[in-house]
C-alpha cells in the first residue's frame, strides 16, 4: 500500500519535471527564434534603407534632367513665341497706318462730295429759275396767241380731239354701212335663206308645250300638317336637299315652289309623290330626308343619261361628264315654255344640216350647237351671261376654242371667230323662232315694245319713235337742225 502511493507520487514528481522541462527547452527554442527573426529584421532594415537612398540619388538626378529639358523646352517656346508676338506687331502697325491713310481718303472725298453736292444743288436751282421763266414766257407767248385769237388753247384742244373723234367714228360708220351693204346682197340673203329653209324642211322634230311646276298639290289623303311635320321639320328637310324654298298656298291645299333650279322642283314633285304613295312615312322626318337624298341622286342619273342620249342621237363623240350632265339639266330649264334640252338637241340637228350644204364639219357644228345654252343650267348659281358661262365651262372642261367661240358669240358676247359661231347663232334663233316654240306673255310684249321706243328716244337728235314689225324694226324722227346725211347714217347703225 506504502509502495503504491510512492509510486504514484514518484510518477506525478516525474510528470511534472517533464512539463517543466518541456516548457523550459519550448522557452530556449522561443528565444533563440526570437533572436533570429530579429537578426533577419535589422537585415531587411539596412537593406530597404540602402535601396532608399539608391532611389532617392536616382530620383533626384531624373528630377535635376527632367527639370533642365523643361527649361530648355520652355525658353524655346517662349522665344517662338516673342518671335510671332513682334510679328504681329508689325502686321497691326502696318493695319493700323493703312486705316489712318484710308480714314485720310474718306475725309477727303466727303469733302469733295460735299463740294460737288453743293455745286449741283446751286445747278439745279438755276435750272428750276430758267425753266420757271421760259414757263412764265410760254404762258405770256399762249396769252398773246390767244387774246389774238380770241380762242384758248383747251377750247382749240378740245376742238381738235372731237374732230378726229368724229372722223373715225364716220370712218366706222361707213365702214360698218359698207359691210352691211355687202350682208344685204340679194344674192346672198337668197342662198342664205335657201340653205335655211333647206335645214327647216329636211328636219321632223316632236313639239311639245312644256310647263313648270310652281305649286304641287298635296297627296290625296294627306293634311298639310301631317306633311309638314312639327314646325315644317319635313318641308325644311326637303328644302336642304332640293334647294327650292317651300310655303303652303293659301288655301293649304298645294305647296308653293319658290327657285330658280328647275332640277329642284323635280326633286320636291318627285318626294311629294313617294309621301303620297308612303302614308306611313309622314311623320318621319328622317325616312323623308333619305327619299328626297336618294331621289335627287336618281334624278343626277337619269339626267347624265339624258345628256348621253342627246350625244348619241346626234352622233357626236361624248364629252366631259360635267357637260353630259349639263345638258342633260337643260331638260328642266325652259325659255318661254320651250324646253331648253330639246331645243338644244333641235339647234344641233338645224346647225349640222346647214353645215352639211356649206360643205363644213357636221359633227363640229351639232357639237357646238348641243352645247350653246348650258350656261342656262348654271344660271342660277353663277352670274352672268349664260352664253359666257357656258363658253367658259367648254373651255376648261376641254372642248375646242372653235365650240367655246360659238358657245359664247351666239348673243354676241363674244366675236364671232369662225363659221360655226354664225351657225349656231341662226340655229338657235330658226329653233326659237319656230311657229308655237316659245309663248310670250302680252304684257311682256308690250313692255318689250316701250323699252325700245324710250331708249330709241333717248339719242341724240330724236323727237319721236315708233316700234313697228313686233319690234323688229323701229322708225324715228330726227330733228333737222341737229342730225345732218352723215349723222343719221351714224345714227341708224347706233
Amino acid at each position: 500500500m506504502i509502495s503504491y502511493g510512492l509510486l504514484t507520487l514518484l510518477g506525478s514528481a516525474f510528470v511534472v519535471a517533464g512539463v517543466l522541462l518541456g516548457r523550459l527547452v519550448a522557452r530556449r527554442g522561443a528565444e533563440v527564434r526570437l533572436a533570429s527573426t530579429k537578426q533577419w529584421l535589422d537585415s531587411i532594415r539596412a537593406s530597404a534603407a540602402a535601396e532608399s537612398s539608391e532611389i532617392r540619388r536616382g530620383a533626384a538626378l531624373t528630377a535635376r534632367e527632367e527639370a533642365q529639358m523643361a527649361g530648355a523646352a520652355f525658353d524655346a517656346v517662349s522665344q517662338i513665341r516673342e518671335t510671332e508676338l513682334s510679328g504681329r506687331e508689325a502686321q497691326l502697325e502696318a493695319r493700323r497706318k493703312t486705316i489712318e491713310r484710308l480714314e485720310a481718303d474718306v475725309v477727303t472725298r466727303r469733302q469733295r462730295m460735299d463740294l460737288a453736292q453743293a455745286g449741283k444743288k446751286a445747278w439745279d436751282d438755276q435750272i428750276r429759275v430758267a425753266k420757271a421763266e421760259a414757263t412764265s414766257h410760254e404762258l405770256e407767248r399762249v396769252r398773246a396767241l390767244e387774246t389774238r385769237a380770241t380762242v384758248s388753247c383747251r377750247d382749240i384742244r378740245t376742238a381738235i380731239i372731237e374732230a378726229e373723234s368724229e372722223e373715225a367714228r364716220v370712218a366706222g360708220v361707213h365702214l360698218l354701212r359698207g359691210v352691211d351693204q355687202s350682208g344685204a346682197d340679194p344674192d346672198q340673203v337668197r342662198h342664205a335663206k335657201r340653205i335655211m329653209g333647206i335645214a327647216v324642211g329636211r328636219f321632223s322634230g316632236h313639239y311639245l308645250t312644256e310647263r313648270l311646276l310652281s305649286t304641287v298639290p298635296l297627296p290625296p289623303g294627306v293634311s298639310l300638317e301631317q306633311l309638314s311635320g312639327p314646325e315644317e321639320a319635313n318641308l325644311r328637310a326637303i328644302e336642304a336637299i332640293a334647294n327650292v324654298k317651300l310655303t303652303p298656298t293659301e288655301g293649304r291645299d298645294a305647296i308653293r315652289l319658290e327657285g330658280l333650279d328647275g332640277v329642284g322642283r323635280e326633286v320636291v314633285r318627285r318626294t311629294l309623290t313617294w309621301v303620297g304613295r308612303n302614308p306611313r312615312a309622314v311623320g318621319d322626318a328622317a325616312a323623308i330626308t333619305r327619299s328626297a337624298r336618294d331621289i335627287s341622286g336618281a334624278l343626277d342619273r337619269e339626267l347624265f343619261d339624258l345628256g348621253r342620249r342627246a350625244f348619241a342621237a346626234l352622233e357626236i363623240p361624248r364629252a366631259h361628264d360635267e357637260i353630259v350632265s349639263l345638258v342633260g339639266r337643260l331638260n328642266y330649264r325652259t325659255s318661254f315654255t320651250q324646253n331648253q334640252w330639246k331645243h338644244a338637241v333641235e339647234a344641233a340637228f338645224l346647225c349640222g344640216m346647214m353645215a352639211d350644204e356649206l360643205d363644213l364639219d357636221i359633227k363640229i357644228a351639232r357639237r357646238a350647237a348641243l352645247m350653246h345654252d348650258i350656261g342656262k343650267a348654271l344660271t342660277h348659281e353663277l352670274d352672268g351671261s349664260h352664253a359666257v358661262i357656258g363658253a367658259d365651262y367648254a373651255r376648261r372642261l376641254g372642248e375646242s376654242e372653235i365650240v367655246a367661240n360659238a358657245i359664247g358669240a351666239h348673243h354676241t358676247d363674244e366675236p364671232f371667230s369662225s363659221p360655226y359661231a354664225y351657225l349656231v347663232a341662226a340655229a338657235d334663233a330658226m329653233s326659237g323662232a319656230r311657229p308655237g316654240a316659245r309663248r310670250q306673255m302680252e304684257d311682256n310684249y308690250v313692255a318689250r315694245l316701250d323699252d325700245l321706243e324710250r331708249i330709241t328716244r333717248s339719242f341724240r337728235g330724236v323727237e319721236e319713235a315708233y316700234a313697228v314689225q313686233g319690234g323688229r324694226e323701229v322708225r324715228i324722227y330726227v330733228a333737222e337742225n341737229q342730225v345732218d346725211d352723215r349723222a343719221a347714217i351714224s345714227l341708224s347703225s347706233e
